[in-house]
């Protein structure tokens, strides 16, 4: 959905982290409190922050993430420098968990208190290392050189970066999906928010389907949301995680899927998404329509033989609030069964095709209220093969 240009963007984590690790070197080669400090984005735009003194945490900046509905909003990002001798420069060096830039030789980037630690492969940060991705790595180091430069002070300098609240928001995040433990990443590439909470969660659910990847599945299990994370943990024993959770991104996760090569796929999921699906409907959010009851009821009637008695039938279908009350009418009259495998096949269909046919997709669809599954005709041979 294009959003307002009157919607207010914000500043990235790694724009907060850069204005605090200058705060935090000014302070420390000057002596003196900093009232401002003025980074450089990446774009060639300038942002100011007014910083503030923690005992614990060194200097920080509150982060405004504009309209985007970031659970960081309103942290602190903060950040200390210190000075570091050449015996514990070489012990950061071979056992760090942080980073060093050659463009920045005098400097070594860190982690610390609720910055997350990458422990799967496939991110933008090696395994075991603090999550503060590339751009954020130079926008940093870049900010420090700026207050060197500033004092006239050469000499080596560790930078070390925390978010105090860090480890309670990750949990908030898909951090723990992709695995990042422990803590927030330092993100951004451009050092601006845009109010776009629909690509960054797009972003993140092709990282998911990255990372199953580079972990050497080459079949997937996903879901629209929880309602599929409950009906596979519950009926099917598939511990929570294990699916990826698609949200309404249905067919940009199928796109994903295949070009990350996966060729077999299980996709789970509650009438009331699934039936949208099986109309062709690629973003099953609400905002792009929802014809859930008009869908129904042409699923319905392709099973049925409708006479009069089945025109009244559908015209019952038609009349529901929910695609529950209408599986309930449906169980009535003994279709629910046939009327949620046609729709598991109709979604199999237009899934393979989004896919360009690269992935083989099989499918169930419940009911939650009725404990009534559809699926599709090879679900059992695919599970085997992907639980």
């Amino acid at each position: 959905m294009k959003q307002s240009r009157l919607l207010r963007t914000g500043f990235t984590t790694g724009s907060c982290a850069s204005a605090a690790a200058k705060a935090a070197a000014v302070f420390l080669l000057t002596g003196k409190s900093p009232e401002t400090v003025e980074i450089h984005l990446p774009d060639g735009q300038t942002a100011a922050w007014e910083p503030r003194y923690f005992a614990e945490s060194g200097w920080g900046v509150r982060k405004d993430a504009g309209d985007d509905p970031d659970v960081t909003d309103g942290a602190w990002i903060c950040a200390s420098v210190k000075m570091v001798d050449g015996k514990n420069w070489e012990k950061l060096l071979a056992h760090g968990r942080g980073y060093f830039l050659e463009e920045f030789p005098d400097f070594y980037l860190d982690g610390g208190t609720g910055i997350g630690i990458a422990q799967l492969p496939g991110l933008s940060c090696p395994v075991g290392h603090y999550a503060i991705n590339p751009v954020p790595r130079r926008m940093i180091l870049s900010a420090v050189a700026e207050a060197c430069t500033a004092a006239g002070w050469e000499g080596r300098l560790h930078v070390i970066v925390s978010i105090p609240e860090g480890a309670v928001l990750a949990e908030k995040t898909f951090n723990p999906r992709v695995g990042i433990r422990g803590g927030i990443s330092v993100l951004g590439t451009t050092g601006i928010v845009e109010p776009m909470s629909e690509t960054a969660l797009l972003e993140t659910i092709r990282l998911e389907i990255h990372m199953k990847a580079v972990s050497g599945l080459r079949r997937l299990l996903m879901t629209p949301g929880n309602y599929g994370e409950t009906f596979l943990l519950e009926t099917l024993g598939v511990p929570l995680g294990e699916a990826v959770k698609c949200s309404n991104f249905v067919a940009d996760a199928v796109e994903a899927a295949a070009s990350e090569g996966f060729t077999r796929m299980l996709f789970v999921g509650h009438i009331g998404k699934l039936v949208k699906v099986a109309g062709g409907v690629r973003n099953t959010h609400s905002a792009y329509g929802d014809r859930r009851m008009e869908l129904m009821e042409t699923l319905t009637r392709e099973v049925l033989d409708a006479g009069a008695d089945g025109e009244d039938l559908l015209g019952r279908i038609r009349g529901c609030n929910t695609t529950e009350e209408a599986v309930g009418i449906l169980v009535e009259n003994g279709l629910a069964q046939a009327v949620l495998t046609h729709t598991a096949v109709a979604v199999k269909r237009w899934m393979e095709h989004w896919s360009q046919g690269k992935t083989t997709v099989e499918v169930i669809v419940f009911s939650s209220a009725y404990g009534i599954a559809g699926m599709t005709e090879r679900e059992t041979r695919i599970l085997q093969g992907v639980l």
